[in-house]
Formats: C-alpha cells, structure tokens, sequence
C-alpha cells in the first residue's frame, strides 16, 4: 500500500507509550508491514498542565483538553527520538525531493505549533535539525498567528508573515490545522507554495471549532495545498465512524476538487478514534470505501504538495 499520513504524534506519545512495537492506534512496527508509508511524524513541544486555561477550553470547546507549557528541551528529545529510529534503521527521515522516492517507511517531521520560535529565522536551526513542515499555531495564540480557539481572531502578524516567507525560502511546508479563520486566509494570501490543514474536517458537514468552512477550503485550494481528513471523532459528527471521515473528504472532494484531499488521522494524539478506524490496520478499508479516488487522498496529492515545498 502506498499511503500518506500528514499527522500522527509519535514522539509524544513514546513518552508513555510503546509506538515502536506496540499495538495501539500506530506504531513502527505496525507502520512498516504496510509497505511503503510516508508519516508526517510530530514534533509537540509541550508539557500538560492543569490551570484555569484548561477549564475554560474545556468549558467552551465541549471536549476534555489540556493548557500546555512549550518547551525547547521537550523539542529537541522528540527530534532526537526521531533520529534513534532512523539510526536504528526503522525509518528513513525525509529531508529532500529525492528521499521521498524512497521505498518502505518514510518520516517527515512535523511541529505542532511555533511556540518555541523566538524569531522567524529560528527556522533555520530546525531545518538543519530535519523540520519540513510547521504548524503555525495550537490551540492558544503565539507571536505569529490566532489560533482557532482565540478569542480574538486577529490573524496572521507581521512577524507570521515573515514565518510564512521564510517557510517558502527554505523548503518548509507551512501546517494551517488549529490556525483561527483568519490566520487561514492571511497565510493563503501571502504563501507562495501550497499549504496544508493536516487534520481537520469540513465546517459544512459537521460544525466545531477546528474544522474549516468553505471559505477556509478554497483559500487553501486556491494556493495548491490539501486538507488531511482527520480521525478526531468530535470533529466528525455524531457517530464518529468511517463512514463520516468518508463524508467529509466527499464534501470536499465533490466540491473543491479530489485533488486538494488527504488524510491526516492524529493517531496518537486522540483518546478515542472512529467506529471502524481504530488503528492504522484500517487504512485498506479506508482505501476501499474511497474507491477511484483512494490513491489520490492516500498518496498522490499530499506527495505533490510536499515535492512542490521540498524543491530548492
């Protein structure tokens, strides 16, 4: 199976976890005995915390979550667990056009959020350290954009705009999942590369917070990039199955184009996960369910976006 997967949370995860031969939602082991597999592998630089932020979010998001402290120290752990697997030989670390041809299991490393940024040319040293692609924001604000939980949507700053430039300098895929509507739309008006929501779903088929309604949908259509279907079950709909994660990339798909759909399914990153999409074991039955257009969302289009970042 061919298959791309633009959000799982690895690093974290092994903290509490065994991702490499376990049996959860992901792990290497499991990831390997697809075939050949490209994950976009997460670098979440954050301890939990209980606080009032907690309450709040919980309070009027609907959902359990956490506030979170950024931490460099937590980053380069995560970034240097990443480079055991590939030293161990379980994983080749994308870093150019030429390793995504690569056969068997691909990582391409991924932050969620840009908290641990000081200044836009801060990106320079994690493109050194392997970084291809980054998430503006999670779900609180920082220096360079409003998250989509923000009470105040002011978008993208000046200092985003630079993050966003420096981004298409280097070869940076710029990440547009947890980003406020506005943010979304700045950031599509200034890329000059396509760019990606890696886990969202659309906002026309099931309101919440972190999915995208039409207007965020053509705006990164517009600019070439792919939204990543995603496995967070709030954000599917009532039953939270496969067939809403089939829903979602249809209304999509049939609407802006089956060009501009992906997958990105946060395994490892969620509590609980769809009626009949409970590991990575499922993804040949996501595959069928899709049909004609299974090798698109599964791989081809979320490989032009990111050969379209990766060239020089």
């Amino acid at each position: 199976m061919n298959l791309i997967d633009l959000h799982q949370d690895l690093a974290f995860s092994s903290q509490r976890q065994d991702v490499i031969h376990g049996s959860g939602q992901s792990s290497v082991d499991m990831l390997s005995s697809l075939g050949n597999a490209m994950v976009f592998s997460v670098v979440f630089p954050h301890i939990y915390t209980e606080n009032e932020r907690a309450e709040e979010l919980s309070r009027n998001y609907g959902f359990r979550t956490q506030s979170s402290a950024p931490l460099v120290q937590v980053a380069m752990e995560q970034f240097k667990f990443y480079y055991y697997l590939e030293r161990t030989g379980r994983v080749r670390i994308v870093r150019n056009v030429e390793d995504t041809s690569s056969c068997g299991l691909l990582f391409l490393i991924s932050m969620e959020g840009t908290d641990v940024l000081t200044d836009p040319y801060d990106l320079d040293l994690y493109y050194n350290l392997g970084l291809r692609n980054l998430g503006i924001t999670w779900n609180y604000d920082t220096k360079f954009g409003s998250s989509c939980m923000s009470k105040v949507d002011y978008g993208l700053t000046g200092y985003g705009t630079e993050l966003v430039e420096r981004c298409n300098s280097l070869g940076i895929i710029v990440d547009l999942a947890h980003a406020s509507k506005r943010t979304v739309l700045d950031t599509c008006s200034v890329t000059g590369r396509p760019v990606i929501c890696s886990h969202a779903n659309a906002a026309s088929v099931h309101r919440h917070v972190r999915n995208l309604d039409d207007e965020e949908i053509e705006a990164i259509v517009d600019t070439g990039g792919v939204i990543g279907i995603t496995a967070i079950t709030s954000t599917l709909g009532p039953s939270a199955s496969m067939d809403d994660m089939v829903k979602h990339a249809e209304y999509i798909g049939n609407n802006f184009g089956w060009e501009h759909v992906a997958i990105g399914s946060d395994f490892l990153g969620i509590e609980k996960t769809p009626s009949g999409f409970e590991d990575v074991t499922k993804y040949g039955k996501l595959r069928e369910r899709l049909g004609t257009h299974a090798d698109q969302v599964m791989w081809s289009n979320a490989l032009r976006v990111i050969t379209e970042n990766l060239r020089s």
